[in-house]
């Protein structure tokens, strides 16, 4: 998807909308137009984001990522195996919550914070649903998005 056109419609918008301002306002609009371009692309790009991740959550079978591929938004599906599970959150305690206390050996530590990290939850909530799931005898809970409901993968380039 090609974002040039919006940008464009952007600035024609600003362009009309300094141009009963005189020269003075309609050049300050261009200058901020030029300024604010890339903060405009990225404005866009977390709007197809948005709309990617709300459409995973309506599909059964299948997850929507925006991808940046020169310049260019490309909306790529996937399907999935199995539908994505209704509730990433771990269930509310029933009853009294116990405290115990875990050993683990700082590298095995260290591999669960960052673990917890990249899901955007803490190391307590990440314990919490490997110890579920390996009660269960499932798979562990999918990772979540992050606390931002956003992924981003790729490549940069300046």
């Amino acid at each position: 998807m090609d974002l040039a056109p919006y940008l464009e419609s952007l600035r024609r918008d600003l362009a009309a909308t300094a141009a009963p301002g005189g020269p003075d306002v309609a050049r300050t609009a261009d200058l901020l137009t030029g300024a604010l371009d890339a903060s405009m692309r990225l404005c866009l790009l977390e709007v197809l984001s948005d709309a990617a991740d709300e459409i995973t959550t309506k599909l059964p079978a299948a997850t929507v990522e925006v991808r940046l591929r020169g310049g260019q938004a490309d909306f790529v599906v996937t399907p999935t195996d199995v539908a994505p599970a209704p509730s990433m959150t771990p269930p509310e305690p029933s009853g009294d919550v116990a405290r115990i206390t875990l050993r683990l050996p700082e590298s095995l530590k260290d591999t669960a914070e960052r673990a917890a990290a990249a899901e955007g939850v803490s190391v307590n909530t990440w314990l919490v649903r490997a110890v579920q799931a390996a009660a269960q005898g499932g798979p562990p809970t999918p990772p979540t998005r992050g606390p931002t409901g956003r992924r981003i993968t790729g490549y940069g380039r300046a």
